[in-house]
């Protein structure tokens, strides 16, 4: 991410390069962002939902996994899973935290036993696994606990097999297809089982839509909306990945910073004594009250965002608003082909948006007028940790 970081630094909110002999272009100005994920994302209502910009190859690299999900999907098949998903979300968020509570509580035991240091980063990649786990199948993996099963440790076993080969065939992008084999297909098709299995015993069992406490359970609901077991298994894979890794990558971050900064650290443990006091049964309301702690989250991923750079391909030639010219402020000609990197990290690392300071961790930030909010662009576009514009991260406001 530093090398991102320093060339952007050097050259420009916007540059062109070539990679393995393709021509790409690179950008962290928030009025391109804006053309990118939405004034120029599509054209509504045509049968085909044709986009100017799309995923290319990120559908043939991510599919043996993924599958035909929302993470693979371009156009009208996009346009369904996200229409179908939306409303499963919508109800997540108001749902009360009991489903967290046994796995907070596993995780506290995990560090517990522990009487040295320890590394946070794993247990929380096998908390967020267990929490989403119950939240979508009504069946949590309980990784964190000794006693699981057989097929759980198999699973997250192979889960994180086959992501590692997916990072892998991303970062190869035209030659993806050198990175895969046998343990690859092996790994997926493992998830793929373990997956299908849940989906046949949610069928057959008579409680739907809970998980027989009252609690909505995410497979049930989408299954309203299609029987097909393999579209089921697909959507539900590319929930689980993303209900994963990112919730993991943002507890990681922030108990990273945290100890670095323990004025942040005593404020932060101020606010929720003041908010929580020793009550332990806490509601969502409760924690929307702890704007420090929501402060610390922006802020961390600010600094740290679960995807901090991706692309996009140039579906039909179209521009890109601003960056180019002898004073970089001309659109850019960008052709039916090109790929388009952003750099989320780079962004919001700007000082210009972000202040001197931009690069250092300080909650209060958001607290003040930043030049951020001097523009109404980039005030909109220039801070983007869940994405933006049509295909906006439908779990924002469930994390």
């Amino acid at each position: 991410m530093e090398l991102f970081l320093f060339h952007f630094q050097d050259v420009g909110n916007t540059l062109e390069q070539k990679f393995l002999g393709t021509p790409a272009f690179g950008t962290i100005d928030p009025k391109n962002l804006e053309a990118m994920f939405s004034s120029r994302f599509g054209e509504r209502g045509l049968v085909d939902w044709e986009i100017d910009f799309g995923y290319g190859l990120r559908r043939q690299i991510f599919f043996p996994l993924l599958g035909d999900g929302i993470f693979t999907q371009d156009g009208a098949a996009w346009k369904h899973s996200r229409e179908m998903l939306r409303p499963q979300f919508a109800r997540q968020q108001y749902q009360d935290l009991d489903i967290l509570r046994e796995h907070v509580n596993d995780l506290i035991a995990c560090i517990l036993q522990n009487k040295k240091s320890i590394d946070l980063q794993p247990l929380f990649f096998r908390f967020t696994l267990d929490t989403t786990s119950a939240f979508l199948f009504g069946e949590s993996t309980y990784s964190l606990r000794a006693a699981q099963s057989a097929d759980d440790i198999e699973f997250a076993k192979e889960f994180d097999i086959a992501q590692d080969y997916v990072v892998q065939r991303y970062r190869y992008l035209d030659l993806y297809w050198l990175i895969g084999g046998r343990r690859f297909r092996e790994a997926c098709a493992s998830v793929h089982t373990f997956i299908e299995n849940i989906i046949d015993r949610r069928q057959a069992s008579s409680t739907k839509s809970s998980d027989g406490h009252g609690r909505y359970v995410f497979i049930d609901a989408i299954a309203e909306d299609s029987r097909d077991r393999k579209a089921l298994r697909d959507q539900l894979i590319n929930i689980l990945l993303a209900g994963r890794d990112t919730t993991a990558c943002l507890l990681s971050w922030t108990f990273h910073l945290l100890p670095r900064h323990p004025q942040v650290l005593q404020r932060l443990r101020d606010e929720i004594q003041s908010v929580a006091g020793d009550n332990e049964d806490l509601k969502r309301e409760d924690i929307k009250k702890m704007t420090y702690l929501a402060n610390v989250l922006k802020e961390t991923l600010r600094l740290y965002p679960s995807v901090p750079v991706n692309t996009r391909t140039v579906h039909r030639t179209t521009i890109l608003p601003t960056g180019g010219g002898p004073d970089r402020s001309s659109p850019v000609l960008v052709r039916k082909g090109d790929n388009v990197a952003f750099c989320i990290y780079a962004m919001h690392r700007r000082k210009d948006l972000y202040g001197d300071d931009a690069e250092e961790f300080r909650p209060e930030r958001w607290e003040e007028d930043l030049p951020l909010y001097h523009d109404e662009v980039n005030a909109s576009w220039g801070y983007l940790p869940f994405n933006g514009g049509p295909r906006v991260c439908l779990g924002r406001k469930s994390s």
